[in-house]
């Protein structure tokens, strides 16, 4: 019993042994390196070696001298924002730019990354190459010029490959791809340039546009030329076939004409020869009609005559009728041009009557009774009135008065001669009153009254004894 028991703890022992041993046996995957550290063994130099990197196989590890662990494969996307990158022309640009990296699985760049990377996350990975990256696209941008990194990618992206992957190489990584998305300066030179090489484009493609225009219209002023010129080579020859046709109808004419005046040369002396024989015969028959004629002739020449006679008078009376009638109508225009003329001063002066007709009837009712009315008029017009009477005597020019003058009254109670002169002077003015009996109207009592009604005593003025010369 006791031996079946040590036999089974053996057994276990084998197992867990066995299992054990199984454990430390690692596959590598295929997006992972296996990088196993600690005693390795020595590198060709004869120092020993720092890890031992393994892709796509596996590896025993062995206990206590040996540990592993996994570097990962999968590309990692680095955005590289570059600003105010100085290039050769010292002009700065931008190169927004997006790196993807991953770790190398090259034999000696593997052995970088198990020293430098292992046991770093994948962010510390990223921002130690984003540093990396940023040092070499300002280096490679520095040693260009605008034009070659503008129109020439594949060489800045060669270049920039180039010394970057170099540089990630020391700690393990490779470049997998570089992709800028837009390069822009600060000045705007490179927008000139995609301006000007936009400008170049729309000109050579005027420019092939025009030689084409140019060509088909050479191709087609040589084709019209073509066209022409045979036109006119069969225009030519048509025209001679005529003439030589024109030629053989003259000849066949002249013929024909020869032959009619043979003929009728013959015919013209047999013909004279009968008329002479007729001649005689028809004398006494053209008396006869010659005294037809005449009469015939008469009739057609008083006919004629008279014709134009009655066309004539016919065309005058037209003409008289027509012009009667153009008489009637510009009078009847006149006449209602006139009317129509008369008719609006008419309503004109109506309208202004009735506008002074309302006005007067307001002011009536305004002021109560007819002659306050006039009242009012007359306070309104007095200024102009007045000024009337004035104007009467303005422009009399007396050089020089001479009175001789006692300064007493006359015998029969007249006044004096100076006051009578100067009474007569005033009366020479168009008196008030009368100027309103023209007018059919009464002098209100308040400028006065008519005379022979009430005497109105009137100062005289004293006169100087003495003699007065006055100028």
């Amino acid at each position: 019993m006791e031996i079946l028991i040590g036999l089974v703890i053996f057994v276990i022992l084998v197992f867990m042994t066995i299992m054990a041993l199984l454990s430390r046996y690692k596959k590598c995957p295929s997006d992972r390196i296996l990088v196993v550290y600690g005693k390795v063994g020595k590198g060709a130099s004869g120092a020993n070696k720092s890890a031992k990197c393994i892709h796509g196989g596996a590896a025993f590890i062995w206990p206590i001298i040996q540990s592993y662990e996994f570097l990962s494969l999968t590309p990692i996307s680095i955005s590289v924002d570059l600003k105010n990158a100085l290039s050769k022309q010292n002009i700065r640009i931008d190169v927004p730019s997006r790196f993807t990296v991953g770790v190398s699985t090259e034999s000696g760049i593997m052995q970088n990354a198990a020293e430098r990377l292992l046991g770093l996350k994948q962010a510390e990975i990223e921002e130690l190459a984003k540093d990396i990256i940023f040092g070499q696209l300002r280096l490679v941008v520095a040693t260009m010029d605008i034009e070659e990194i503008n129109t020439d990618r594949d060489k800045f992206l060669t270049a920039v490959s180039n010394n970057v992957e170099s540089e990630l190489k020391k700690i393990g990584l490779r470049l997998i791809n570089v992709n800028v998305t837009d390069i822009k300066d600060e000045s705007g030179y490179i927008e000139a340039l995609g301006k000007e090489a936009a400008a170049k484009a729309i000109n050579d493609a005027k420019k092939s546009v025009a030689e084409k225009n140019r060509d088909g219209s050479i191709g087609q002023a040589q084709a019209q030329q073509d066209e022409r010129v045979q036109v006119a080579t069969a225009n030519s020859l048509a025209i001679q076939g005529e003439n030589e046709a024109k030629v053989t109808v003259a000849n066949s004419d002249a013929l024909r004409r020869e032959r009619e005046a043979e003929a009728l040369r013959r015919a013209t002396a047999s013909e004279k020869v009968q008329n002479a024989k007729a001649l005689e015969e028809a004398y006494s028959a053209e008396e006869a009609a010659e005294k037809a004629r005449a009469a015939r002739e008469k009739a057609t020449k008083e006919a004629d005559i008279l014709v134009e006679a009655e066309i004539d008078k016919a065309r005058v009376e037209i003409a008289a009728e027509a012009m009667a009638e153009q008489t009637r109508r510009h009078a009847k225009g006149e006449a209602d041009a006139t009317f129509f003329k008369m008719d609006a001063q008419a309503r004109g002066i109506q309208e202004i009557l009735t506008k002074q007709a309302n006005g007067y009837d307001k002011l009536v009712k305004a002021a109560g009774d007819p002659n306050s009315a006039i009242k009012l008029i007359l306070a309104d017009k007095i200024e102009d009135l007045v000024k009337t009477q004035v104007e009467a005597i303005k422009n009399i020019k007396i050089d020089k008065v001479t009175v001789w003058d006692s300064g007493a009254h006359a015998a029969n109670g007249e006044k004096s001669s100076t006051a009578g002169f100067l009474s007569g002077l005033m009366k020479s003015i168009p008196p008030m009153q009368e100027m309103f009996d023209m007018a059919g109207m009464d002098l209100p009592s308040y400028l006065g009254t008519k005379q022979g009604d009430s005497p109105v005593d009137v100062d005289e003025p004293e006169v100087p004894k003495a003699p007065v010369n006055e100028e």
